[in-house]
């Protein structure tokens, strides 16, 4: 059975990690440059903090739902890894669709090779975390 309450939970979950690994990521100098919160809202002609709610709400909404409409048909043994794979593919639609459509180019190779890398690992934690917040929350009650 579908639970769209815990895969929008856990979808937020996982975008918080990943929002602070992001901040981390550039006040340690590290691709400053690739702020995808700057980069949506710029693709929306908007303010920082317009990006950050598509940022939240793609995370959210997008692939949390995504991940609970899909989850029995995720390879993998346990949610982690279904997780991963899930985190993975989310990485491969932005490295083809959002990052050109940012000016980024395919994978982000207008930041240099560490782009895809970097996103790369952080959608792996986005990912694993995905996975293990949604198999902690408690399974919906169906009554008959």
């Amino acid at each position: 059975m579908t639970n769209l309450k815990n895969g929008f939970l856990a979808g937020f979950v996982a975008t918080a990690v990943l929002s602070v690994l992001m901040v981390a990521k550039g006040m340690m100098g590290v691709l400053p440059e690739l702020d995808v919160a700057a980069m949506l809202a710029m693709m929306m002609g908007a303010p920082t903090i317009v990006g950050w709610i598509a940022h939240f709400m793609i995370g959210t909404v997008a692939w949390g739902g995504g991940f609970a409409i899909l989850y029995d048909m995720i390879p993998g043994g346990s949610a982690v890894l279904k997780g991963i794979v899930f985190g993975i593919v989310a990485w491969l639609g932005m490295m083809i669709v959002i990052m050109p459509m940012a000016g980024a180019g395919f994978f982000g190779m207008n930041f240099g090779v560490m782009a895809p890398v970097m996103t790369l690992v952080l959608h792996i934690i986005f990912g694993a975390v995905l996975g293990k917040t949604y198999a902690l929350l408690p399974a919906p009650v169906q009554t008959a």
